[in-house]
């Protein structure tokens, strides 16, 4: 199946997702990213702000921000993507993509970063990702300074049997859904 018949295939199966399954799904993946030895190890995580397909990370956000350092992205440019500091749900503005996005300077010390949670419209067991096709996380995760432990997030939905891939894709080391 090529790229643009899964993502046609996994939107027509988010349209059916209900909230309330969305809500329920999202606490019992955020419960699995924190229970996860690598999100406890960690000292310094980016994760994202959720669009409305995407497994909900408000609620991880708020009771993680005193204890770590929170990451987000934010969309600069065409085709580019920084990280700066989660400071507070205040904090966030609406930004590219209608995506909520922080406010303050731009997070450089990507050597800093333990962990790199990874949205995507889809997943497979190999930690391949299939992305909304705008090539920002795969542009983003191959910075000469990130060495960082890339988790893919999703619903079981979107957890498939093989997404299609460029050399250019980036893949996850692995894969909660």
């Amino acid at each position: 199946m090529a790229k643009r018949e899964l993502r046609k295939k996994i939107r027509a199966l988010n349209a059916q997702f209900t909230p309330e399954q969305r809500a329920i799904e999202s606490a019992r993946l955020m419960a699995a990213l924190e229970a996860h030895p690598a999100f406890r190890a960690a000292d310094t995580v980016m994760l994202f702000a959720a669009l409305p397909d995407e497994p909900d990370t408000l609620p991880l956000l708020e009771r993680w921000q005193d204890r770590k350092q929170l990451l987000l992205p934010l969309v600069v440019g065409e085709n580019m993507m920084e990280v700066r500091t989660f400071r507070g749900l205040d904090s966030l503005r609406r930004g590219a993509f209608d995506i909520l996005e922080p406010t303050g300077p731009a997070y450089t010390t990507y050597r800093r970063i333990d962990l790199i949670v990874v949205p995507g419209m889809a997943f497979d067991a190999k930690g391949r990702r299939l992305g909304r096709g705008k090539g920002f996380y795969d542009r983003f995760l191959i910075h000469p300074d990130l060495s960082a432990r890339k988790i893919g997030i999703c619903f079981p939905h979107q957890f498939v049997a093989q997404v299609p891939t460029d050399d250019f894709d980036v893949p996850v080391d692995e894969v909660i859904h």
